[in-house]
């Protein structure tokens, strides 16, 4: 049996994690050692249309906008921009049929039990998120997982127009790049918390394929499939800070939906808690999943496919850009 994760995603997410852990560290020192101020006004200027009065005993900072309103508070995970990196363990539940031409049905392969892969892989995933305000965001994610096995079948198995009978040696692959986009907006939005709806969509595209080797000759019989497919979902947010350094995070999508020849349902989730050691840098360590039925009827891709993976992720977020809001909790306090 082969099941391997390519050498190169392994390092480009050790990479990614200590690009932005050092990244982080040498923004935060550059903070920490600029002086204290001592001016009664002292200008923040993140869009050059923003200051800082103090108050009358001078104890007090109170940041206002340019029409002297004062900025919103929110929790302090709300940044202008977002970029994580890190490692995605899941174990997936494979389950495809793909029919032939003429009628001819396909045989309901379990990838796992009949073809032998492994449940659990591991893969790099990235992430990108934009506040536009401190109420809306974008997400831009990505993640790969390809997968391979080796086994000598024990049943017959029908795949497309090709018919893989019991004690041939199959080789087949399962590869997949998994695109998210979403919007969110926070309708509660406190200091310490925040709430919201979303609109997104996960683009799967994958790859499929059967390899046989029969009595020593390989390639006696050979079949793969290929489809991009678009699964649009709605879902809810939020998260919740626990004083400057702890913050707990959690998001769940759903969407039953039939588009043309292609129907399908979709259920996602994350969760996660998150722990910032310095001002631009946080680790979290989660548990995230993606489940979905997809049903095609196209001249070129006529089948069923049952995709399921859920396991633990490890992230690093590196926080950047000037923010028209205050967070709950200031780092030097």
């Amino acid at each position: 049996m082969i099941n391997s994760t390519p050498f190169g995603l392994k390092s480009a997410a050790l990479l990614s994690l200590l690009f932005l852990s050092f990244t982080a560290v040498c923004l935060g020192q550059a903070t920490t050692s600029l002086p204290a101020q001592t001016n009664t006004v002292s200008y923040l200027n993140p869009h050059k249309n923003m200051f800082a009065a103090n108050s009358v005993n001078n104890d007090t900072t109170v940041a206002v906008n340019k029409n002297g309103k004062p900025l919103r508070t929110v929790p302090w995970f709300v940044e202008r921009f977002k970029l994580t990196a890190g490692f995605f363990a899941p174990v997936n539940n494979t389950n495809i049929r793909v029919n032939g031409a003429n009628g001819k049905i396909g045989t309901d392969i379990d990838f796992e039990d009949d073809l032998g892969f492994n449940k659990t892989t591991s893969t790099f995933l990235g992430d990108f998120q934009y506040r536009l305000s401190s109420r809306s965001r974008f997400d831009f994610s990505y993640y790969r997982l390809d997968r391979s096995s080796s086994k000598t079948i024990d049943r017959d198995l029908n795949f497309k127009d090709s018919t893989f009978h019991v004690g041939a040696q199959i080789d087949a692959y399962f590869n997949s790049n998994i695109y998210r986009v979403s919007y969110g907006y926070a309708i509660l939005s406190k200091p310490g918390y925040e709430a919201g709806l979303l609109i997104g969509a996960h683009v799967v595209k994958f790859g499929i394929g059967l390899d046989a080797t029969a009595n020593g000759i390989s390639g006696s019989a050979q079949s793969s499939v290929g489809l991009t497919a678009p699964l649009p979902d709605f879902g809810l947010w939020g998260g919740w800070t626990m004083g400057k350094k702890w913050a707990v995070n959690a998001e769940v999508d759903y969407l039953d939906i039939t588009v043309n020849s292609i129907s399908g349902r979709i259920i996602a989730y994350n969760a996660a808690a998150t722990f910032r050691p310095i001002r631009n840098l946080s680790f979290a360590a989660g548990y995230t999943g993606l489940n979905f039925k997809l049903n095609v009827d196209k001249e070129k891709l006529d089948g069923q496919l049952k995709w399921g993976y859920n396991g633990p992720s490890l992230t690093a977020t590196f926080a950047f850009g000037h923010k028209a809001w205050t967070p709950n909790h200031d780092w030097n306090n």
